[in-house]
């Protein structure tokens, strides 16, 4: 996928010394070599550092994120996945999924001090905020073990939903909520019992669950349903569902609990939530496969992984969003410092619209514009740049192929067109698409599935607009409900006529997979030949349309009378 890379395309010239005194800039974007396939990062308590799972390398990067630069690389063992980090920032666990250990990292030393043995495929970790224990996710052992950290040993096995991934616990260390990939549902753990205490159906292939400040909203992350779940704890049940971009991973909240982060994978964005609304403020571009995500305490930035690139990018939270159509006219919050009495905000040499303002935050109106522009800020004590704005121009579509496809979805469609780079998301009616892949000219996608065949629109969305132009028509599996006669020679050649639905697409038609020649009558008639076959009875016979196969095993072969 086409991916803006700031940090390689915006002058590294403007610093801190170099802007007005009384409004101050955060650092700009960052982009960090790390190890292969990097997934989980987890931040140390004060945010000095940043701790890096590397899937493939088997190793975790350790960045100093005053210069973020790698300053260690420590071996694990097989398969290191996700992280947490103790409460007096001494250890770092990592799940290390190859080798069903939990890994204990000593933060002086950088060096591995313990292997502890846990479930199958260890995936996602976290410390209860005293320090004491330690819960892990284990994928394929559909269990959660609870670790004693003063001894290093399993006190307990909890099971738990189907594939688990994510667990997380509360602030307040009374619950522990587990993401059951499998099972579309969050379990609840009573942390003081290590007993399940409720069962939360959510969204499709919950992964990761992130806790506001206070605990009293927990954000599900649905990997295959492309939306966040968000879920009331002191009920325990879902009260929005916030559609996101495609395949969300890690989810993490802003220490003030206004917003939740989330990193879409397949999108290669940070979505930002507004906690209060509950929707989408903005989308941030970062680099290929983002999966993990961290934020410091001064919420200036976040550290996300992204796997498919091998890097970890550094995102200011100075604008959100930080990219928008050319037309302008979406709303933008510009973060910051001393920024009380803003008298004029201009994106480039365009001005834009104040609608609210304090010391450290401002909403406006973005102005149309072009390219990428810096954003400054004018106060009584000065002017000041506070990051830069990439323009996307709208999207246009031109042509999808295949025009039509099976309802259960899974195919493959590629849309082309322009302007079609940096694509947010790509639906088929109500349906999210996977994407694929995506170019200023091409996009390809996995088509989702439905239960209602027809013909839908087809949306594009991107920064600079939305599209849907183009239209795709769901088929229904076709059906045989009779077969006339319903037995042949075993030398063939007898005509067969089949009734049933979904027929207009056929392309096959098979007696006991050998091909038969067919005529489409109608969609709901099919003559075909039947060829020679030994002789049998529950023969089955298949229709493959563009809708799928459907299959009816009433039919017989006799041989014919002989001498």
């Amino acid at each position: 996928m086409s991916v803006l890379t700031p940090a390689r395309s915006i002058p590294q010239t403007a610093t801190r010394t170099s802007l007005a005194t009384y409004a101050t800039i955060t650092y700009p974007d960052a982009v960090i070599p790390v190890g292969s396939n990097p997934l989980g990062v987890a931040l140390n308590p004060g945010g000095s550092g940043a701790y890096v799972a590397n899937a493939a390398s088997n190793t975790v990067s350790v960045i100093d994120t005053a210069t973020n630069t790698v300053t260690a690389t420590i071996p694990t063992g097989a398969g290191p996945t996700l992280l947490a980090i103790s409460p007096d920032g001494a250890r770092v666990y990592v799940t290390l999924s190859g080798a069903a250990q939990l890994g204990v990292i000593d933060t002086v030393t950088n060096t591995v001090t313990a292997n502890i043995a846990v479930g199958g495929s260890p995936i996602g970790v976290a410390v209860t905020p005293n320090g004491a224990r330690v819960y892990v996710a284990n994928q394929s052992d559909n269990t959660v073990s609870v670790i004693d950290t003063a001894t290093s040993t399993v006190t307990a096995t909890v099971p738990v939903g189907n594939r688990p991934l994510g667990v997380s616990v509360t602030p307040d260390g009374t619950r522990a909520y587990v993401g059951n990939t499998q099972s579309n549902t969050v379990s609840v753990i009573d942390t003081a019992t290590n007993t399940v205490t409720a069962t939360i159906a959510v969204g499709s292939g919950p992964e990761i669950v992130a806790f506001t400040p206070d605990g009293s909203l927990a954000y599900a992350s649905n990997g295959n349903g492309n939306t966040v779940s968000v879920i009331d704890t002191a009920t325990n049940t879902v009260t929005a569902t916030i559609a996101v971009g495609t395949q969300p991973r890690d989810v993490a909240s802003s220490p003030d609990g206004s917003h939740v982060y989330v990193a879409n994978y397949g999108s290669n964005t940070v979505g930002v939530i507004n906690t209060a609304t509950n929707t989408v403020a903005g989308n941030l571009r970062v680099g290929e496969g983002p999966t993990g995500i961290a934020v410091p305490p001064d919420d200036s930035r976040l550290y996300v992984t992204n796997t498919d690139a091998g890097t970890v990018s550094v995102i200011p939270l100075n604008l959100i969003p930080n990219e928008g159509s050319t037309a302008g006219g979406i709303t933008v919050t510009v973060n910051g410092h001393n920024l009380a009495g803003a008298s004029a905000v201009n994106f480039g040499t365009a001005s834009a619209t104040i609608l609210s303002n304090t010391a450290t935050s401002i909403t406006a109106v973005l102005p149309g514009g072009a390219g990428t522009v810096p954003v400054t800020v004018t106060t009584p004590g000065g002017t000041g740049l506070l990051g830069y704005f990439f323009y996307f121009p709208a999207p246009q579509v031109n042509d999808i192929s295949p025009t039509q496809g099976p309802a259960e979805g899974g195919n493959t469609a590629v849309i082309t067109g322009f302007n079609l780079a940096g694509a947010i998301s790509v639906a088929f009616g109500p349906t999210r698409a996977t994407i694929q892949s995506a170019t200023d000219t091409q996009l390809t996608v996995t088509v989702g599935g439905t239960q209602n065949p027809g013909t839908v629109p087809v949306t594009v969305t991107t920064p600079g607009g939305t599209a849907d132009d183009l239209s795709y028509t769901y088929l229904p599996m076709p059906a045989i409900t009779n077969v006339t006669p319903n037995t042949a020679s075993t030398s063939g050649g007898t005509s067969v006529t089949l009734t049933g639905s979904g027929f207009a697409t056929t392309q096959l038609v098979t007696f006991e997979n050998v091909p038969a020649d067919f005529t489409v009558l109608s969609d709901n008639e099919i003559t075909a030949i039947a060829p020679p076959q030994s002789p049998g009875q529950n023969i089955t016979i298949s229709v493959t349309t563009a809708g799928g196969s459907g299959s009816w095993n009433l039919f017989t072969y006799q041989s014919g009378p002989a001498i």
